[in-house]
């Protein structure tokens, strides 16, 4: 399997999860500048999920309409006299027409998951039978999956939301709300939101032959005309309007058959690189990017960009259907589409109503137990907030295809312990992150597809039908694989049943019960019974996908699985600038080891799975956590010194306007600070210490918030030839005292937010810089400061600082870190 930025020479069903999430209403902030808008949303709410990404986990058929090639969404069959008493046969029947089945295979009592039904099928038979007057939950289908079970819930015949007539078309043009995944991803374009500054988008390469640019312009041009969304405009605001125009920017041709084969692949290099990790400008109506590479001997690359807030994964789809159409059969008109994105979204605002407070209302049960983000080891350098464009995120993939036999042995294996291959799938990525996170219960971000059926040409729409659903992983209690994959597939059931609120809201929710920003950044994306991502009409007009990538913001790590060739091809999509080097390529090996198992043999599935993962992940952490090196011959703070005299503008220090929740941080205004400003202040610190008598091997207490100020105190402290003790600023008062007593500082550096213990004076930094000056210490003199362990060898085995825990009596208990240590 291979791994790394290259892209199989099939493509995965890309889908950005996870993407941020506001708090605040999309749309609700009229007037605002768009940055400005996007950076309190940022602020003011969590952001992430879902595909990320938000990939569509909808099956969807493939055949095309007489009208139209795009692929149709395949219909959940509704019983013949729905909430009227019909038979058990009737029923039977609907679910053979789901699964594709002979109805005489499908017993009364079978276990209809064993036959094949996976959850995303579930869900549109929800949606169908509701909207036929059928008043049954996901829940209720997923806890008893039998044609009996069904049957009993079915012909109670409980008045459900029957709808007799089509929604109409809006009529009114003009701006409207972004849904809650577009505004995800708009916000997230920001720097200031947590791992933001990219945008939610597919990119996709097609090499083929004998391409015309002409004839494309012009099928590309008619794709404009008939997709309003490809003209849409998001607003300063956080709306959205479809205008008349497109912001495309037009089909860019690289014209490169007279040119050798290094310099063809330098010039596809270059191109890939630039595409596939754009920022397209949405606020001015650019939401997809298109050129097309002239290459030798006729042969053509076609460089499609998408960006998902005009479009998501079966858009996509739709999208290429179309264009193939378009350019193959010119003159063919298919007829226009009856219905608009912006209709469906007014229609969808207007359903949500009473469904929407239960699930509210029980996901608000759920808040309180509900379990963080997966901790998987991070980079100790990464890339800061409003970081320069070569410092943008890049995301990596890694892909793991299973052939078609391999799938089918899966299959079966999988049905015969009462689990879905895609159920298998998210267990498999689940106990791989569960292996290499701090916490062995976290949330999982999955995307859902939610395109309901309100208008026959819904299933033609380009827009963002999508959702997302937080699942609880719990493997804390030791299991085998099959009882953890049933264990995960009932919690997905029980929360899928309640996704008419969703995840987004649900982290916007958490993110207000903390007070601080909460993210949901590893996504799994199950697209299995989707089908092809690309239709043959695509792959014959335009070639084969040769490289595919999604990216999106607030996202980690996104999984996808889908159909390939009638196999199954998995893709990892990375942000590989977060993780330390080699982790990802570790986690990808063990999961691939994993799901290979799976597929070759019971003995993966009835095995602990502890007994499974635990050589890979010893070997991982040993190789991430090993410290082992030649002992320090420095002082803590040397390496600091010694940079900001070889490199003094350089950028040292830079901090966030804002503290956790977007509360400010006092005495802490948006700014940075060179390697050379902070060495200034850090001596002016050190020499207003030693003018109050502070000598080597002194403690001094530092009680200042997070910030500038508290990296000046202890860079001074130690300067001085001291040692620091940290007295946290929410601490209690007396254990402020308690801790003041016990390491016996008569000095406290800290911003008179609170009184002093007895006994301690308190100073500030403005004192200290005052009383440096008044002996003559400044940023040009060192006079008798610590800098170097060579002017005090033996200082290496003094304290750097002092750190104090509860201790088992309750009473604090210092531990010193020596500089050595």
């Amino acid at each position: 399997t291979p791994a790394g930025p290259a892209m199989p020479v099939r493509p995965a069903v890309p889908m950005p999860a996870g993407a941020p999430v506001a708090s605040v209403a999309p749309g609700a902030r009229a007037g605002a500048a768009a940055p400005a808008a996007r950076a309190a949303a940022a602020q003011s709410g969590p952001a992430t999920l879902a595909d990320l990404a938000a990939p569509e986990t909808s099956p969807e058929a493939h055949t095309p309409t007489a009208a139209s090639a795009a692929p149709v969404v395949a219909r959940a069959p509704v019983p013949a006299g729905a909430g009227s008493g019909q038979s058990r046969d009737e029923v039977r029947l609907a679910v053979a027409e789901l699964l594709d089945l002979d109805p005489a295979t499908v017993g009364d009592e079978t276990n209809l998951f064993e036959l094949g039904l996976e959850s995303i099928a579930l869900m549109r038979t929800v949606g169908r039978w509701r909207r036929a007057g059928i008043d049954v939950t996901f829940g209720d289908l997923a806890e008893t999956p039998t044609v009996d079970a069904w049957y009993k819930l079915v012909s109670a015949g409980r008045p459900g939301p029957a709808e007799s007539e089509a929604a109409e078309e809006a009529t009114d043009g003009g701006e409207f709300p972004l849904a809650l995944m577009q505004h995800a991803y708009w916000v997230g374009r920001g720097d200031e939101a947590p791992l933001g500054g990219v945008a939610a988008h597919l990119y996709t390469e097609f090499d083929g032959a004998g391409v015309d640019p002409g004839r494309l312009r012009a099928a590309i041009a008619r794709l404009v005309a008939r997709h309003g969304m490809l003209r849409v405009r998001v607003t300063g605001t956080g709306g959205q309007v479809v205008e008349a125009a497109a912001g495309w920017r037009g089909l860019a041709v690289h014209d490169l058959r007279g040119l050798p084969d290094t310099e063809v692949a330098t010039r596809l290099a270059a191109a890939r690189d630039q595409m596939s990790h754009q920022m397209l400008d949405v606020e001015r109506g650019e939401v997809f990017a298109t050129a097309l590479s002239l290459l030798p001997g006729g042969r053509t690359r076609l460089h499609l960009d998408v960006d998902m807030v005009a479009a998501d994964a079966v858009s996509y789809r739709i999208l290429l259907a179309d264009l193939a159409r378009a350019y193959e059969r010119p003159d063919d008109e298919p007829p226009a589409l009856a219905y608009d994105y912006r209709s469906y979204r007014a229609a969808r605002t207007e359903a949500r109503g009473e469904r929407a407070r239960r699930a509210a209302d029980w996901w608000a049960g759920r808040l309180p137990t509900l379990p963080g983000a997966p901790d998987l080891p991070r980079a100790s350098a990464r890339r800061p907030a409003g970081g320069e464009p070569a410092h943008r995120p890049r995301a990596s993939r890694r892909h793991l295809v299973l052939s078609t036999a391999d799938r089918a042995a899966l299959g079966q294996a999988a049905r015969a312990r009462g689990v879905t291959p895609a159920m298998a799938m998210a267990a498999a990525f689940a106990e791989i992150i569960g292996g290499w996170s701090a916490q062995r219960r976290f949330l999982l971000n999955v995307p859902l597809f939610d395109r309901e059926p309100v208008h026959p040409d819904v299933d033609l729409l380009v827009g963002d039908f999508t959702s997302s659903v937080l699942l609880e992983v719990d493997l804390t209690e030791p299991a085998d694989f099959a009882t953890r994959a049933r264990g995960l597939q009932a919690r997905l059931h029980a929360d899928a049943a309640h996704a008419a609120y969703s995840g987004v809201e649900i982290l916007r929710d958490l993110s207000r019960q903390t007070g601080a920003q909460v993210l949901a950044p590893v996504v799994f994306t199950s697209a299995l019974s989707l089908g092809e991502l690309f239709a043959p009409s695509v792959r014959e007009r335009f070639g084969d996908p040769v490289w595919i990538i999604s990216q999106g913001p607030q996202v980690l790590l996104d999984a996808q699985v889908t159909e390939l060739d009638g196999g199954l091809l998995v893709n990892w999509d990375a942000r590989e600038d977060e993780f330390p080097p080699g982790l990802v390529d570790a986690m990808f090996a063990a999961f691939a080891a994993l799901v290979r198992g799976l597929a070759t043999g019971g003995e993966t599935w009835d095995a602990p799975v502890a007994d499974l993962l635990l050589e890979p992940v010893r070997a991982v952490r040993a190789a991430v956590n090993d410290t082992a090196g030649p002992p320090s011959t420095r002082l803590l703070h040397e390496g600091f010194f010694a940079r900001a005299a070889s490199d003094p503008d350089r950028v040292a220090l830079r901090w966030d306007p804002s503290g956790p929740g977007g509360r400010p941080s006092p005495g802490s205004p948006p700014g940075t600070l060179t390697y050379g400003e902070l060495a200034e202040r850090a001596r002016l610190v050190a020499g207003g210490l030693a003018a109050r008598g502070i000598r080597h091997g002194d403690l001094v207490g530092v009680r200042l918030p997070k910030g500038p100020e508290q990296v000046t105190a202890v860079l001074g402290v130690l300067a001085a030839g001291g040692a620091y003790v940290p007295v946290g600023v929410d601490q209690p008062a007396a254990r402020q005292e308690r801790i003041a007593a016990a390491a016996g500082f008569a000095v406290l550096i800290t911003d008179g937010a609170a009184e002093a213990p007895d006994g301690v004076t308190p100073v500030g930094l403005a004192e200290l810089a005052a009383g440096a000056a008044g002996v003559g210490v400044g940023a040009g003199r060192a006079g008798a400061l610590s800098l170097s362990a060579a002017d005090a060898p033996a200082a290496l085995d003094r304290p750097a600082y002092v750190l104090f825990t509860s201790g088992s009596t309750g009473q604090p208990k210092g531990v010193q870190v020596s500089h050595r240590a």
